[in-house]
């Protein structure tokens, strides 16, 4: 009874190794059947590219465009996977579309708008490509301070030109000046030559506790006060003399 138990228990082992292996193989072949090797798309346009790739089940994406004195404008330039790479089928090819040889020099764009400088990119048919923003002192907000690829650059690759402007609170900063016991039209024109603002004018009695006192019109408070550190362009406030 024994030796009968041993030689079924065998066969049953015998039999499940037999189905595994079977279905390791099947699964090896199910695997291999999903997979394709990638074709050579760079020389072909965008529309011959994506013919190829969706032949083999492949989808294709133009990423970028770049200028090149090898490849036609209007033809791809580079793919990711290579050629000859094997992916399943579904896989995303990545390609660069080529914009032929280089003819647009890059203008000068420093101390211009970001709207000013996006208009010179486009009339030369280049695009803005990455923006960033730079605290420096004594430039004036929202300019561009910076470029890549630097002014009249003809050697480029890309398109795209990146760009950093100064900070929008990047104005000069200033010490608040003391204009208590002036005349207010000495005051007001010394603030607006220095590019500041007028702002409320209240004309009180003299202020309790003030040892500051003068004819009509005389600048007895100020807002902010002296010695507060202000921007250009803040507007300021006076209380003076009834």
């Amino acid at each position: 009874m024994l030796r009968k138990l041993i030689k079924y228990f065998f066969r049953a082992l015998v039999l499940l190794l037999v189905f595994l292996s079977s279905a390791l193989l099947a699964m090896r072949f199910a695997i291999q059947g999903r997979e394709v090797r990638v074709p050579r798309l760079t020389g072909l346009t965008p529309i011959e590219a994506e013919r190829a790739a969706n032949s083999d089940g492949l989808v294709l994406s133009v990423e970028s465009r770049f200028y090149s004195s090898a490849v036609p404008q209007g033809h791809i330039v580079s793919q990711s996977p290579a050629p000859d790479a094997t992916v399943r089928r579904g896989w995303k090819v990545r390609v660069a579309e080529s914009l032929g040889p280089q003819r647009a020099a890059v203008p000068n764009l420093i101390g211009q708008s970001q709207h000013a400088a996006g208009i010179n990119i486009s009339r030369r048919g280049l695009e803005i490509g990455p923006v960033g923003t730079i605290h420096l002192p004594g430039a004036q907000p929202e300019i561009v301070v910076s470029q890549n690829p630097p002014p009249d650059a003809t050697e480029v690759a890309s398109p795209k030109v990146g760009l950093i402007f100064s900070a929008s609170d990047n104005a000069q900063p200033y010490v608040m000046p003391n204009f208590v016991g002036k005349p207010l039209t000495e005051a007001t024109a010394s603030l607006q030559k220095a590019g500041f603002t007028l702002g409320q004018v209240q004309h009180v009695s003299a202020i309790a506790g003030s040892n500051v006192s003068g004819p009509a019109d005389t600048v007895l408070r100020q807002y902010p006060p002296a010695g507060q550190r202000i921007m250009a362009g803040e507007t300021i406030s006076f209380d003076v003399q009834k």
